[in-house]
């Protein structure tokens, strides 16, 4: 029923018995409400417009790649965002994450792709223990494929909520893309839509879908991981910015860890195993960038006491003097973090490590008498060092004769949570007391 033909039903209403007046008002709020629903549901209903078929309407589904087995759901929305009740359904066959669906029949040009299924997890390199769902929004009729991404799954809630608020569609992924940007430190005016990037092609845009990706990932597993992404979802959707601080702290922690040299490592030999050219954009910029520029604090930084169970803290950034004695390696670690020391030099020894002091350590390297020493658990890890200078007194004809100063130098490099450079190092001088 439409507009037209409840007013013609009210217009030729006969008169009313005398006995049935007091009925009047109820039928004619009855009439009112079911004028109200009609209108409301024609206001809901997709556009008229001609069914067009869509013989085959592909892309990629992406965190990394999701695997063999994925479930895809297309599902056909009205303009204003709710299902018409038209799906269609595919699944990934391979592992780069591909999908196809055919003789695709749709009314409206919206439509909301559903992604269920393990992925390829670049930051860790091995396949995720869990499932994960993302979703993507898009206008079909202004792209010839349709991949969905973290990007478009944070797009998701902001999107609807702009909807709600009279922004058009093509306005609202806009806003949201730059918004989404925003928060990990990314200036962006005129990105392409989040449902074309691909972070196995160049370009800067596919660069930052990545670096947010990883970004996202850490060293998360996929319960947290999911977490994270329906909390950021949540808080951005009325303003489109982070409020939560302790959202953000996740992020800057998160990407402290990573080690972006190793990710493309890992994703060039695994497009190479899967038999794809993948040319993995070059994200490492805007991971950097973001630990840099970021306003959020990082709650998970590895913290060097200046005393440890056995003496001064030889990790003590601001322990200038060394003298004949005992020492402390020791560091407090939070959660997901590890930390490698470097000492080289002549003059030192270390008592060995007991099961419960967190420290592992190589063989003595001859070249440069070296030893590397990896913690092997987070917590307060902590070990002997003894720093010492030959006892050997240099003037043998008058042994009596007071000990010269005497300065041995030993070089120690400190690298965290995996890092391929040191954050700092420094060579100290052993004295005499």
């Amino acid at each position: 029923m439409d507009r037209q033909d409840v007013l013609v039903s009210i217009s030729e209403r006969k008169p009313i018995p005398l006995n049935l007046k007091l009925t009047y008002p109820l039928a004619l709020l009855l009439s009112i409400l079911f004028f109200y629903g009609c209108t409301k549901e024609a206001v809901d209903a997709p556009e008229a417009q001609p069914v067009r078929t869509y013989e085959r309407i592909a892309g990629f589904v992406q965190k990394g790649p999701f695997l063999n087995g994925t479930s895809i759901q297309l599902a056909e929305l009205t303009t204003s965002l709710a299902p018409t009740g038209s799906s269609f359904t595919a699944q990934i066959a391979d592992n780069t994450g591909s999908f196809a669906l055919r003789n695709v029949q749709l009314g409206s040009p919206y439509v909301q792709l559903r992604a269920d299924g393990f992925y390829y997890n670049e930051v860790t390199d091995e396949s995720s223990s869990a499932q994960l769902t993302l979703y993507a929004l898009s206008d079909i009729t202004q792209h010839d494929a349709l991949n969905v991404n973290l990007l478009s799954h944070l797009e998701k809630a902001r999107v609807e909520y702009l909807l709600d608020e009279g922004t058009s569609f093509s306005a609202a992924k806009a806003q949201a893309q730059r918004e989404i940007f925003a928060i990990f430190g990314i200036e962006q005016e005129d990105a392409q839509s989040s449902e074309l990037l691909d972070i196995s092609l160049a370009g800067t845009d596919n660069a930052k879908l990545l670096a947010i990706s990883v970004i996202l990932q850490g060293y998360l597993d996929v319960a947290d991981f999911s977490e994270l992404l329906a909390n950021i979802s949540t808080d951005i959707r009325e303003d489109g910015t982070l409020e939560s601080s302790a959202l953000g702290s996740q992020l800057i922690n998160n990407a402290t860890l990573l080690r972006p040299a190793v990710i493309r490592e890992q994703l060039e030999a695994r497009y190479a195993q899967l038999g794809q050219n993948a040319a993995i954009p070059d994200f490492e910029i805007y991971v950097a960038s973001f630990i840099e520029t970021t306003a959020y604090e990082q709650t998970n930084a590895i913290r060097y006491a200046e005393q440890g169970a056995y003496g001064p803290n030889l990790l003590d950034t601001n322990l200038v003097t060394y003298t004949q004695g005992h020492y402390s390696l020791h560091a407090d670690l939070p959660a997901s973090t590890q930390l490698r020391v470097k000492i080289a030099g002549s003059n030192w020894a270390f008592g060995l490590p007991s099961s419960d002091s967190g420290w592992d350590y190589t063989d003595r390297e001859e070249s440069d008498t070296s030893r590397v020493f990896t913690t092997n658990r987070t917590g307060a890890v902590d070990l002997i060092i003894d720093l010492h200078i030959e006892p050997r007194h240099p003037d043998y004809q008058n042994p009596d004769a007071p000990l010269p100063p005497r300065h041995i130098y030993t070089r120690m490099q400190v690298y965290e949570n995996n890092a391929l450079e040191p954050i700092w190092e420094k060579t100290f001088v052993v004295t005499y007391r």
